[in-house]
């Protein structure tokens, strides 16, 4: 299974298979203990089955993380084509699925330039209003206050949007002072900024 890193094209279907893979391995090791204690023992009473109940929670954690990336759809390739030609050699991330309290919202595909961050979802009952709030908030916590977080449903709506600002990128990013992170020398604030998105995706 080869790896398709998180705000890649085909990481959804990656994240299923792996998750799915991680909670059947998670599910079968306490099993062959329980089923080996009760071979041994010829009883359920036994130090075990105790170890194999412990060894089930995080096959339980396991399990809903694979019920909510199950519950995603992945995009289309056509669609990630035209997202990807409209983005150019913008900073971009696909396939994201940004997780809050209240809601839950995939976005397919999303661009950052300067302060601009451009988000698409294929999801008509979606929030907009609420995401690009939550989205605000959460690079603002992370040193990104004037980041301006745009959602759209409209997916040539989206491409219109990318194409304007990336044949002027460089207006873009007019006046915008940068300290590199020591954390992350090496990546660009715009880097920086789709790093802390991924951190809140599934």
């Amino acid at each position: 299974m080869k790896k398709v890193r998180k705000g890649s094209y085909g990481y959804i279907r990656y994240a299923k298979l792996k998750t799915f893979l991680i909670t059947f391995i998670l599910f079968a090791v306490p099993l062959l203990i329980y089923v080996t204690g009760y071979v041994q023992t010829r009883t359920r009473l036994n130090l075990f089955t105790f170890v194999a109940i412990l060894g089930c929670l995080p096959a339980c954690k396991s399990l809903v993380s694979l019920i909510m990336i199950m519950m995603q759809k992945s995009m289309s390739e056509d669609t990630y084509r035209e997202a990807e030609a409209a983005a150019g050699d913008l900073v971009a991330g696909y396939e994201l699925v940004f997780t809050a309290y209240e809601h839950t919202t995939p976005v397919n595909a999303l661009i950052i330039c300067g302060d601009q961050v451009v988000c698409y979802t294929p999801d008509g009952k979606a929030d907009a209003a609420y995401l690009e709030k939550h989205l605000s908030r959460i690079l603002t916590l992370n040193g990104f206050p004037s980041a301006q977080p745009k959602v759209i449903k409209d997916f040539r709506k989206y491409l219109q949007r990318v194409s304007e600002i990336a044949g002027r990128a460089e207006h873009y990013r007019e006046g915008i002072d940068f300290t590199p992170d020591e954390r992350y020398p090496d990546m660009s604030r715009e880097e920086l900024i789709l790093h802390n998105l991924l951190a809140i995706s599934l």
